[in-house]
């Protein structure tokens, strides 16, 4: 009997039914072997589906579209109203001061580049080596020739020494600003927040975080934690239309660079010179995302609605359950930066000993209907740290997460291991497809092309 039709991981309690309802949960995809099943989303790190909750508010709104800010037409002011209170929204669901600033962006890396405009003249920033490149290469693209500096610093292998080395560092010179991510996007571990907020307050820094895998998992608040800034995207916490936000300290934000010159931005022009506004408007020129910022707002208010811990709860168990699963893998090994984090988020990164990662991935999806995601997830220095030299998979749950989806991914890496694919792989451009693939496309305009342009997109110079 196939290994794929007995094997279980029912030994962790975890939820049979979602959490909330998101669009698309029940899509279904074809195999390769000609049937359909319901497509097993375990890639929410990457883009989380949107709620349903929010698809409805955005066609509640669209016949309401039109422009913002200084139109005088009917339409216009609700739009301006629907803009002003997503922003309000946003800034109440992380827990915003009163003296606080939201800016809209487009997403975490946006948010991230922003506020690298914002840091003093002569400022250094501290960040770990273990960041995603959203809140690693800001530090070092956007400051060259500024004045600015940044020193990465090496992460230690536990939460403990790691702590104290940054202790230490923070002794050794001046910093403005402390960056760190909320919940790794590799590995879902965090650095408690209290305690570098604590470091960096006590050497006079402020504290930036990214959170663009916490947020969508985990109740946060500025003003209880005394973080400075926040940023994260709407694309991951289920709201799509590419929105995001920078939220903290007004002062650096109404006198940093603006981030995006253009209308809007701006109090009056001449040839000669420019007065900008203060923020938020100086770092949001052009015609905002006002659908984008809607749907982000619809989000915050949703999650923010459940059941106090009831979505810690629910990744808890999922999570719990995906690495008792892993571990009846022959091969498998879960990734992991500190030996002694606690309270992951819903995301899992493993190898299955030295099989190609894409290789898998792409099986996954062509045989068992699971996606997956597989590479070196925009953390490069973060994999070379932990062993990986190529790439790894990564499995990462959310609301609309069931038991389900966790046991067919299990059940599909032990039929791999045991049998290996039925179908023909190949790479085409860097990229581990099904030879000579046959599957239907679906019936939207431009989906016939979906076999070269996943390929090109999945080459060498391009990740996560």
């Amino acid at each position: 009997m196939s290994v794929a039709t007995t094997a279980t991981c029912a030994t962790t309690e975890a939820p049979d039914r979602a959490l909330l309802p998101v669009v698309g949960a029940d899509t279904r995809v074809p195999l390769v072997d000609g049937r359909s099943v319901a497509y097993a989303n375990l890639d929410y790190a990457a883009s989380a589906p949107a709620l349903e909750a929010v698809a409805a508010r955005v066609v509640e709104v669209l016949p309401l579209y039109a422009s913002v800010h200084r139109g005088a037409g009917y339409l216009s002011q609700v739009s301006t109203a629907l803009y002003e209170s997503s922003r309000a929204t946003v800034a109440r669901f992380v827990g915003a001061r009163p003296d606080d600033v939201a800016v809209i962006t487009r997403n975490t890396t946006d948010a991230l580049n922003l506020l690298a405009g914002c840091v003093p003249d002569g400022g250094r920033v501290l960040v770990l080596d273990v960041e995603h490149h959203a809140n690693l290469l800001p530090w070092v693209s956007a400051f060259r020739d500024t004045g600015r500096t940044a020193t990465i610093l090496p992460a230690a292998p536990t939460v403990a020494a790691t702590l104290v080395a940054l202790r230490d560092e923070l002794a050794r010179r001046p910093y403005a600003l402390v960056t760190l991510t909320g919940a790794s996007n590799v590995t879902g571990e965090a650095l408690p927040l209290t305690s570098v907020v604590a470091l960096a307050q006590e050497a006079g820094a402020r504290v930036a975080v990214d959170g663009a895998q916490l947020l969508p998992h985990r109740a946060f608040s500025l003003a209880e934690s005394g973080v400075d800034y926040v940023a994260f995207s709407g694309h991951k916490t289920y709201a799509p239309f590419g929105a995001g936000a920078l939220v903290g300290r007004r002062d650096w934000l109404d006198a940093g660079t603006p981030y995006l010159a253009g209308g809007g931005a701006v109090r009056d022009v001449r040839t000669d010179r420019t007065l900008w506004q203060p923020a938020p408007a100086r770092h949001e020129g052009g015609s905002p995302n006002v659908l984008g910022a809607v749907a982000l707002a619809q989000a915050c208010d949703t999650l923010q609605a459940l059941p106090a811990g009831a979505l810690a709860a629910h990744e808890e168990a999922l999570r719990d359950r995906l690495v008792t699963g892993l571990a009846t893998v022959p091969g498998a090994r879960v990734l992991r930066l500190w030996s002694d984090s606690t309270d992951p988020v819903g995301v899992v990164s493993f190898t299955v000993g030295d099989h190609d990662s894409g290789l898998v991935a792409a099986y996954l999806s062509a045989e068992h209907g699971i996606g997956v995601r597989d590479g070196r997830f925009c953390a490069h220095p973060l994999l070379a740290r932990v062993g990986v030299d190529g790439g790894a998979l990564r499995a990462s749950v959310g609301v609309g997460s069931t038991a389900e989806t966790v046991d067919r991914l299990v059940a599909g890496l032990l039929a791999f291991v045991a049998d290996g694919p039925r179908a023909r792989y190949e790479v085409v451009d860097g990229c581990w497809t099904v030879a000579g693939d046959t599957r239907p496309r679906p019936a939207v305009s431009g989906i016939d092309a979906i076999a070269a342009t996943a390929a090109a997109a999945c080459g060498p110079a391009v990740e996560d």
